[in-house]
C-alpha cells in the first residue's frame, strides 16, 4: 500500500507514514502485523576519532622543539634548524591538517598547500639573501598553484568533460615552460631563452591535443576505450 499523501510505498504493518507522519488506518480497524519497509530511528552516527591528528600533531611539535633545542645548544642561534622546522610545517599542511575536517575541500586547500611552499621558499630567500623569491619562485609557485587549483575546481564542481580540463591543462603546462625557461634566464642568468623549454612544450601539447580530439571526436574515443577495456 501507499500513504495517501506523499506516495511512499508502505508496509501493511505501518502505523504511520514514515516520511510525512500521516496515520494508514483508521485506530478503530484491526492492523495487520508485519515487519516495516523503513527503520523507525535513523542510524547512530559513529563518532569519528581524532587520535591519529593528534598523534601527529604531538610528533610534528616534539621534532621541531627537538631540532630548534638543538640547533640553539650548538649555533645559539637558528641556522639549519630553520630549513627543517619550514620543511616539517610545510608536510604538516600538506599531510596532516586536511584530515581534522570530516570533509576536506580540496579546492580550499590545494591553494593552501601552493601558499605555504610560498612561504617556505620566501623564508629561504630571506635567509640566505638570494634575492630571487619575487623574480623566479613566487612567479612559478603561483602560476603552477593556479593551473592545479582550476583543474582541482573543475574536477569537484564540473560533471563530465575530464579529457577536455585534463587536454587544457597538459597545454597550459606546456606553455608554462616557456615562461619557467624565461625566468630562469632573467633570475639566474642562464643563457639561451628558446632551449630545453621546447621539448617538454611539444610534449605536452601533444599529449593535450590527443586528449581534445579524444574528447571531441566520440568514435575515437570509443575505439580507445573498447581497445583498453575502459
Amino acid at each position: 500500500m501507499y500513504c495517501i499523501n506523499c506516495g511512499v510505498k508502505l508496509a501493511d504493518s505501518e502505523k504511520e507514514c514514515p516520511l510525512c507522519h500521516t496515520r494508514v488506518f483508521h485506530p478503530d480497524l484491526m492492523r495487520p502485523e508485519g515487519e516495516p519497509l523503513y527503520p523507525n530511528k535513523a542510524p547512530a552516527v559513529k563518532k569519528r576519532s581524532l587520535f591519529p591528528q593528534i598523534f601527529a600533531t604531538v610528533a610534528f611539535v616534539m621534532t621541531i622543539l627537538i631540532v630548534f633545542l638543538c640547533d640553539w645548544q650548538l649555533n645559539h642561534t637558528v641556522s639549519w634548524s630553520g630549513y627543517v622546522m619550514g620543511a616539517l610545517l610545510l608536510t604538516y599542511v600538506m599531510l596532516v591538517l586536511p584530515f581534522w575536517f570530516r570533509r576536506p575541500n580540496p579546492v580550499i586547500f590545494v591553494p593552501c598547500d601552493f601558499v605555504a611552499i610560498g612561504l617556505y621558499l620566501l623564508y629561504i630567500d630571506l635567509f640566505t639573501h638570494g634575492h630571487w623569491f619575487l623574480s623566479f619562485a613566487f612567479p612559478v609557485v603561483g602560476g603552477i598553484g593556479l593551473i592545479v587549483t582550476a583543474v582541482v575546481t573543475l574536477l569537484r564542481y564540473v560533471h563530465g568533460g575530464k579529457l577536455y580540463i585534463f587536454g587544457g591543462a597538459s597545454i597550459l603546462l606546456g606553455a608554462f615552460m616557456l615562461l619557467l625557461e624565461f625566468l630562469l634566464d632573467l633570475t639566474f642568468d642562464v643563457s639561451g631563452f628558446i632551449g630545453w623549454s621546447l621539448y617538454p612544450l611539444t610534449v605536452l601539447v601533444t599529449i593535450g591535443g590527443m586528449l581534445l580530439y579524444l574528447a571531441i571526436w566520440r568514435p575515437a574515443r570509443e575505439a580507445i576505450e573498447r581497445k583498453f577495456f575502459i
